[in-house]
């Protein structure tokens, strides 16, 4: 990747008063915090030029960004389409997103042949969650404590922090969540034959990068599996190479009936999310291709990004496993030069997490992270976590780059903690 082109000129308190005034006061002062003042005006790899010339390296987006900014493959596929056929008429066939179905499915070795295409990830986990009470006939779901599904008000039953329904009375799925590391947990829920699915992530991102055990996993899924459970690994953050496999759930072999994928499946282009399933879950679908739709849903530029998004990663995937290996020596070495600060590093792949001491000192290393070059993504229900999401173009020029951003801002947060607040930090960012 080269470096960002030189951005047009752009003026931030001018983008910044827009915020405020049309969108939130408070994504205004994140934003301000986070860019000292600048905003974002160009990207390219893992680099973020800002609007006062400053080039930063990009390890958050919130997972999109897995082949970093304009991939040329993929831009490149997003640009054909444009030039031939943007949108779909929704009436007749669209070969893009047949094929992008198509290669999706043989992604994932055929065990999963059915394809819903949706744009973000609560978009899937809304469908699959249907597809489950319909083609199931029950209605309650079984979600894990710490799980984050999405914001949209189905998907939410299923997140389990309870910062995101502030002011909401209920959510319309019938939801239970199940502590992550009791073997016998599912066991007991579905014993009622009422349970139309268990829902997890094998690795939850908002929730500090905590990996379930798959050997509770594997129970849990033969559990649900005898008694008619459907089983759904929401992957949308940690799938599609992040944490080192195409799938993390059927790497580990767990007989699921459908694995959700978004963020990076547009290549970090274009927004695209997928239901990959069974054609027993599907069912409904299949009787009724008009149960549920979306008029972007396949929509051509985004399909048509899907098939060099999937080899781009591929041939990525080698070099993302040296990566892996090489930002758990700079976590692991972070983690015994500041043991009062850090009291874990967990995750997997390129989904890592560092866990401070209070929500203060992340705010504090977030901040100065930022300051000094390095974005990441905090976690709004775990306020204790900063997750770091390297893109699988990263070199490991950047990653050192990385680490010794991570060391400085980690020695200002144990000084400033020891001598006392000097500043407050902003809200962070929404979760996504």
């Amino acid at each position: 990747m080269t470096t960002p082109p030189p951005a047009s000129p752009i003026d931030a308190d001018l983008t910044f008063d827009r915020i405020r005034r049309h969108l939130s006061a408070k994504l205004a002062l994140a934003g301000s915090f986070a860019g000292n003042g600048a905003v974002e005006a160009s990207a390219d790899g893992c680099r973020v030029r800002l609007s006062d010339g400053r080039s930063v390296l990009d390890f958050g987006s919130y997972a999109v960004t897995l082949l970093g900014h304009r991939h040329p493959a993929v831009v490149a596929a997003v640009r054909r389409q444009l030039d031939t056929m943007p949108t779909s008429t929704r009436s007749l066939g669209n070969p893009v997103a047949a094929e992008a179905a198509a290669r999706l499915a043989d992604y994932f070795g055929n065990t999963l042949p059915k394809v819903h295409f949706g744009l973000n990830g609560a978009d899937a986990v809304e469908v699959a969650v249907k597809l489950a009470r319909l083609a199931s006939g029950r209605d309650r779901v079984v979600a894990v404590r710490g799980g984050f599904h999405g914001k949209s008000l189905g998907a939410l039953a299923l997140t389990h922090h309870p910062l995101y329904r502030t002011g909401l009375r209920g959510c319309s799925v019938d939801v239970v969540h199940v502590a992550p590391d009791d073997p016998g947990a599912v066991r007991a829920e579905v014993a009622s034959a009422d349970v139309a699915a268990l829902v997890f992530e094998p690795v939850q991102g908002e929730n500090g990068a905590r990996c379930l055990p798959p050997d509770v996993l594997r129970q849990w899924c033969a559990d649900a599996a005898r008694h008619g459970t459907f089983v759904i690994a929401d992957e949308i953050q940690c799938g599609l190479r992040r944490c080192g496999e195409r799938s993390v759930a059927l790497a580990e072999g767990l007989p699921v009936d459908a694995v959700l994928v978004g963020k990076p499946l547009g290549g970090g282009v274009v927004p695209l999310s997928a239901v990959v399933c069974s054609e027993e879950l599907y069912a409904p679908l299949d009787a009724d291709p008009f149960l549920h739709s979306a008029t972007f849903g396949g929509h051509p530029l985004s399909c048509g990004a899907l098939p060099a998004a999937l080899t781009a990663i591929e041939e990525l995937a080698p070099r993302g496993a040296e990566l892996a290996r090489l930002l758990g020596r700079i976590l692991d070495d972070l983690h015994h030069r500041y043991p009062r600060l850090i009291r874990a590093v967990g995750g997997r792949g390129l989904l890592r997490g560092i866990d401070l001491d209070t929500p203060r000192t992340a705010g504090l290393v977030v901040m100065e992270l930022a300051a000094a070059g390095l974005l990441v993504s905090p976690c709004l229900s775990r306020p204790t976590t900063v997750r770091l999401l390297p893109p699988l173009t990263s070199t490991e020029t950047d990653l050192a780059e990385a680490a010794h951003i991570l060391d400085s801002a980690m020695a200002a947060a144990a000084r400033n903690v020891t001598s006392g607040p000097r500043r407050t930090a902003p809200p962070p960012p929404a979760a996504t």
